[in-house]
């Protein structure tokens, strides 16, 4: 937490001295030139060019009964039906007269690629279950839950009488139980499990801290299932779209899983296909989830008006139908990588639109290093508080410059070049900041930095975190001790935010803080990139030094 904050400060400060025209000197700045109006060159991940196939050289066209010309990103595609630029045709002849190989035999091969498991056990995996049930399913968590949390509070529920270390010891099978659940309940519990692992604001640290382990315990379905859908979204059997096809996924996340492919110009790239009957299993969830937003959003021991459940809940809604939506995410993919067009250090994968539709994704494959595979990091020399530093600039640049970041920065959609580049994947989560909003977080910046806790009050109130009710004496008094004790921590003193979410958890509880929905995914992607410098080490004294010098 105080790398970050000191990085802000550093960003905030250097930001004001730039405007004045002064001479920073050695300071570490950024010089981020964004021209958002120029096209994306389309570059393969060898640097040369790469010309997209259409699909008239893959399938000889017929004339479809119905078929519109749309624009997707300053193109001109036919698309048919379900948003795809592939026509399907009756009869299509093969170009493949031989069944594809499993195993592909132009991409290279994946040394540590796993079995993933199946979701085959798992009730929300049958696209055929009752609304009813699903809704009993719902209601039967919420109600469980509200039951283990009250008793885990109760002093008079515990045998030989309440102690401290009994509570933690309850509280961590009750967030042990909680994660199981939230698997069984798949793909909408999941995605908000993951969102409320940083929510330290809201909820005991031990809840926190087990639904942090759902990120890459997420079962895969069937290799058919995924084929199946290719073909019906992109309207073409996978031998005609594909010159070849591994059935085993390389990821599985909680709304799909990605899949290696090669096209038939020899371009290697990644298929993302989301998980069957999603939507509708959205629609019965959000539907519940909206219900019970409402309840805690009147109940006085849940926080009542203190906390904006209901804002909370319309966030993820809109976030979680926007992640369903695979034009979407491409289209989210390109304006990334817009923004960083200057920045030699941040690599996007290309989109290839002519091989996507609403429910399937098909990208450059560029692999890399995971940034928490440290071993293999250090194998390859990379520099890592090179890529420490990069990483905090970048997200800089995206929180308080472009106001369009990424929110589930986790280890798996992180990755290392081979030019020590930060490769980002996975764009269906992404967050949007107004400028009026970075403006006050700089401010706020400003005021953490010199541990002005008037100066932060005040930010906190234009940001809508903070009520200004009664008297505020006491809560400049919380803001105070905390500011002094946060910024007087030394690196080595392991001050994050995990560290101190049980102080934030009371401070919410017991002050008249009310942090706006938007902030969950701020503060995912801040607490997620600040588990990834500590994993690096990048909480020596040297690198302290280095940001707290601004």
């Amino acid at each position: 937490m105080t790398v970050i904050l000191a990085s802000h400060s550093c960003y905030s400060c250097n930001y004001e001295m730039m405007n004045q025209g002064r001479a920073v000197g050695k300071s570490f700045r950024f010089q981020v030139e964004m021209q958002q109006t120029e096209p994306t060159p389309k570059v393969g991940i060898n640097g040369r060019a790469v010309k997209m196939v259409p699909a008239s050289e893959v399938v000889k066209r017929q004339a479809p009964a119905a078929r519109k010309v749309e624009q997707v990103n300053g193109v001109k595609q036919v698309i048919n039906g379900n948003g795809a630029s592939i026509v399907r045709r009756k009869n299509s002849p093969s170009l493949v007269k031989m069944p594809i190989s499993r195993v592909s035999k132009d991409l290279p091969p994946l040394e540590e690629l796993k079995i993933l498991p199946s979701d085959e056990n798992f009730s929300w995996a049958n696209e055929n279950y009752s609304s009813l049930q699903r809704s009993i399913d719902v209601w039967s968590f919420v109600i469980s839950l509200r039951v283990r949390v009250l008793l885990d509070n109760a002093k008079w529920a515990y045998a030989g009488g309440f102690t401290e270390d009994k509570q933690k010891k309850r509280r961590r099978t009750t967030a042990s139980w909680l994660r199981e659940r939230v698997l069984q309940l798949g793909p909408t519990f999941i995605k908000l499990g993951q969102l409320s692992s940083t929510r330290s604001d809201l909820f005991p640290r031990e809840f926190v801290d087990e639904l942090a382990k759902l990120q890459d315990k997420v079962p895969a379905f069937s290799p058919k299932k995924a084929r199946g859908f290719i073909e019906k979204e992109l309207g073409a059997p996978i031998h005609v779209l594909f010159k070849e096809f591994e059935d085993q996924p390389i990821a599985a996340a909680s709304l799909g899983q990605v899949h290696r492919a090669v096209l038939h110009n020899g371009e290697k790239v990644v298929v993302k296909v989301q998980r069957p009957g999603l939507k509708k299993l959205f629609d019965i969830d959000l539907r519940n989830l909206k219900l019970i937003a409402e309840y805690f959003q009147n109940s006085e021991t849940l926080g009542g008006p203190s906390r904006d459940w209901v804002g909370i809940y319309e966030e993820c809604s809109t976030i979680l139908y926007q992640e369903i939506d695979y034009i979407n995410e491409g289209k989210n993919a390109d304006r990334f990588c817009r923004d960083f067009r200057n920045i030699k250090w941040v690599r996007v994968p290309m989109v290839f639109w002519d091989y996507t539709a609403t429910k399937v994704l098909t990208l450059e494959y560029v692999p890399g290093i995971k940034i928490n595979q440290l071993d293999a990091l250090d194998a390859r020399g990379y520099n890592r508080s090179r890529i420490s530093s990069h990483a905090i600039e970048a997200y800089l640049i995206q929180i308080l410059r472009t106001g369009f970041f990424h929110a589930d920065p986790h280890p798996g959609n992180l990755a290392i070049d081979v030019d020590e580049s930060i490769i980002y994947y996975d764009f269906g989560m992404m967050g949007e900041i107004k400028s009026f909003t970075r403006e006050r977080l700089l401010e706020l910046f400003y005021a953490v930095y010199e541990k002005d806790a008037k100066k932060v009050m005040k930010s906190l109130i234009d940001l809508g975190a903070l009520q200004p009710t009664g008297d505020l004496s006491s809560v400049r008094r919380s803001v105070q001790f905390f500011l002094d004790n946060l910024l007087d921590q030394r690196p080595d003193q392991d001050t994050t935010l995990a560290a101190i979410g049980e102080d934030l958890f009371a401070i919410a509880q017991d002050q008249p803080f009310r942090f706006p929905s938007t902030f969950t995914f701020v503060l995912r992607a801040f607490s997620t990139l600040e588990e990834i410098l500590h994993c690096l080490k990048m909480v020596k004294e040297e690198n302290y030094c280095i940001t707290a010098r601004f």
